[in-house]
This record gives C-alpha cells, structure tokens and sequence, in this order.
C-alpha cells in the first residue's frame, strides 16, 4: 500500500482561448493514489464587512467544509441497495437504470456514425 497522505491539487484544463473543460482533474504521482474522499472549503461572502489593517471595509467571509466521495468505492463496498439510496440521496436515479438510459444512449450514437 503506498502512503497516500498527500494533498491533491485541483486543476481545469485551459486551452488558449480560455477554458476548455468544466470538469477538473488531479494529477496523481505515480507512487500515490487517487484520494478516497476530498474536503474542499465553500467560500462565501456573508454580506457583512469588517474594518481591514488599513481601515478599509473588508467582506466577512463563511467557510463551510464539504466532503466528497469516491462513487467508485462506495459502489464496490456497498450493497446494490444501499449504494441506490446514497445515489438518491445525491438526486442520481438508481443504478440500473442510469446504465439503461446509457445503453440507449450509446446504441443511438453508434447507429448514427454507423449510418453516415
């Protein structure tokens, strides 16, 4: 087991005219392993203002500690059913039928690459 006591870095792919991915990644080193579960802080401006070292009005901000988890290793770890109430519980359909509603979804793209 390698010592996966790091702190990833989350990173969104820029291309030259600015974003080009809403989905962020983590470059893992090859000796460490993807986090089982992420603590990331919501920042959030209260409304409120403080005076700063100089005097200067200076937003009050709310830090607020979400966790998330590895869908993966709760999927692998979990019954079939109680892995389909944590997904409720996120709003995600159950797992069988996402993977359905996939299928079709595949099928309707090969049949038309297939057809051009």
């Amino acid at each position: 087991m390698t010592d996966n006591n790091w702190v990833p870095e989350i990173m969104y792919e820029e291309g030259s005219d600015g974003l080009s991915s809403h989905i962020p990644f983590i470059q893992v080193p090859s000796d460490k392993e993807m986090p089982a579960l992420l603590f990331i802080f919501e920042s959030r401006e209260s409304g409120e203002f403080e005076p700063g070292e100089m005097g200067e009005e200076l937003p009050v901000v709310d830090l607020d500690l979400h966790q998330y988890a590895d869908m993966s290793i709760l999927k692998s770890n979990l019954d079939s059913l109680t892995y389909d109430l944590v997904r409720a519980a996120l709003g995600l359909e159950p797992l069988l039928d996402a993977a359905q509603k996939g299928k079709k979804i595949t099928n309707t793209i090969r049949q038309k690459v297939q057809g051009d």
